[in-house]
């Protein structure tokens, strides 16, 4: 604890108050004293403390009146009940209210000092463990990217190695997979993070209307062209410019794009002028554009200018480790958003979140985990929160057992069997280190059976 630790002593005898708080100051704390209950209350709102010294028998309000008003809006605040009528039934009734411990009146300084250190210590020891969950979480958190997994902490690394350049970047992977948080990261830890971060999903505008959302346009270029527009160009100048869905423009479209990363520079529809813009392109798509390409589909040039660099983001259901993870993320923010107190998922809803197949990548998971959070009436997620997954056409389909154990040990003996028993190929298919598969091969008692 780097600050002096404040204590507050609550006693409506005057030497009591005296006395403890001289003994305290001695050992170097920070100590302040109330005669009664509401002034001691007064006190602790306008300033906290780290541990209160209460005393149990005082007129107006009693001890316990007051710790539970403490532990009601400080609950950090850490109580140690003093009496002169020390009890089974006062040390229950004090810990069930919340108090840390109670001490009995006479009482030795030195009994007071090591509980005292006792409780510091604790304090320390949680905020320890809090500043390390927190590191770990920033190891595995990128932007708004999160995962622990090799495949998540190379895209990760990649992030890393490319941001300071000026490459094109394209990035593929699935629908679902978080392709435009990729972006957003690159650009986040870029040299142009303070200018403009400009997306476009090129899939879901007609070619026409993409033309003039890419490039803008001149008043009277058109038919409605009321006034001059700029274009996602000039919005991202200096910036970067994130197309996503790029395997979905037009071949009159490529031809377009691959003039303005050839020129760095363009001219509004009906326009004369060209202008000339500096923009990091980043592309994004879920389509095989090797494939494309050899239908004709897109231009050969146009990809290899927009893919210096490739990013691969991996489907969920290969990089599963990270289930728990990104679960808990969406569980802490949708309870906030929504207004419950849901603070975990169950070990058995974690374990349906594990089985289950994610066709929708990590979107359809933050959406599983919102819907629950609407729909759940407890303080943790259950699977009966989860009952619309069953029904999924994304689960895993021909296992014989709905027993997620069973589904496991099926699914770990088909993977073995179809590689041969090749341990590193089969961990990397299921998306577990060598020595979880050796674990779950122990735990099932499985044999290798050599024809």
């Amino acid at each position: 604890m780097t600050e002096q630790p404040k204590i507050l002593i609550v006693d409506d005898e005057q030497i009591v108050r005296e006395s403890l708080t001289n003994w305290l100051k001695e050992d170097g704390y920070q100590v302040d004293a109330a005669g009664d209950g509401p002034e001691a209350l007064g006190k602790i709102r306008r300033l906290p403390f780290h541990i209160v010294l209460l005393d149990l028998k005082m007129p107006g309000m009693d001890g316990i009146q007051v710790l539970q008003e403490i532990k009601k809006d400080f609950p950090d605040t850490e109580v140690i009940l003093m009496t002169a009528y020390g009890s089974v039934h006062t040390a229950v009734e004090a810990i069930r209210a919340g108090a840390y411990d109670y001490i009995v009146k006479p009482f030795d300084p030195e009994e007071v000092g090591l509980l005292i250190k006792k409780i510091l210590e604790h304090k320390n020891l949680v905020m320890e463990n809090l500043l390390l969950r927190q590191k770990l979480e920033e190891k595995y958190e990128f932007e708004d990217l999160i995962g622990k997994s090799a495949p998540m902490q190379q895209v990760f690394e990649l992030i890393r190695q490319v941001a300071p350049t000026q490459a094109t970047v394209m990035i593929t992977g699935e629908s679902g997979t978080g392709k435009e948080l990729v972006a957003k990261a690159i650009h986040a830890i870029s040299p142009r993070r303070f200018e403009p971060f400009i997306p476009l999903s090129c899939g879901a505008l007609p070619d026409t209307l993409l033309e003039s959302e890419l490039f803008g346009y001149e008043k009277g270029a058109f038919t409605g062209a009321q006034h001059t527009k700029k274009g996602r160009f000039e919005m991202a100048d200096g910036g970067t410019l994130f197309l996503d869905e790029i395997g979905e423009i037009s071949l009159k479209t490529q031809i377009d794009l691959l003039r303005v990363l050839q020129e760095k520079s363009f001219r509004r529809l009906g326009g004369t002028d060209m202008i000339k813009v500096d923009v990091h392109i980043i592309s994004a798509t879920n389509r095989n554009l090797q494939e494309a390409i050899a239908q004709g589909l897109f231009r050969s040039d146009l990809y290899y200018r927009l893919n210096v660099v490739t990013v691969l983001l991996p489907p969920l259901r290969e990089r599963r480790e990270d289930i728990p993870l990104l679960a808990k993320h969406f569980l802490k923010r949708y309870a906030i958003e929504i207004n419950k107190k849901i603070e975990r998922l169950s070990p058995a809803a974690l374990d349906q979140l594990m089985a289950y197949n994610w066709p929708g990548n990590v979107r359809e998971l933050e959406n599983a985990i919102e819907r629950a959070v609407v729909i759940s009436m407890g303080h943790e997620l259950t699977p009966g929160d989860f009952a619309f997954l069953q029904a999924s056409p994304g689960a895993p389909v021909g296992y014989s057992s709905k027993n997620l154990q069973e589904l496991e040990k099926q699914h770990i003996q088909k993977i073995l069997e179809e590689n041969h028993w090749n341990i590193s190929k089969s961990a990397a298919d299921l998306g577990i280190d060598r020595v979880t598969l050796y674990n779950k091969i122990k735990k099932y008692g499985f044999e290798r059976k050599d024809n």
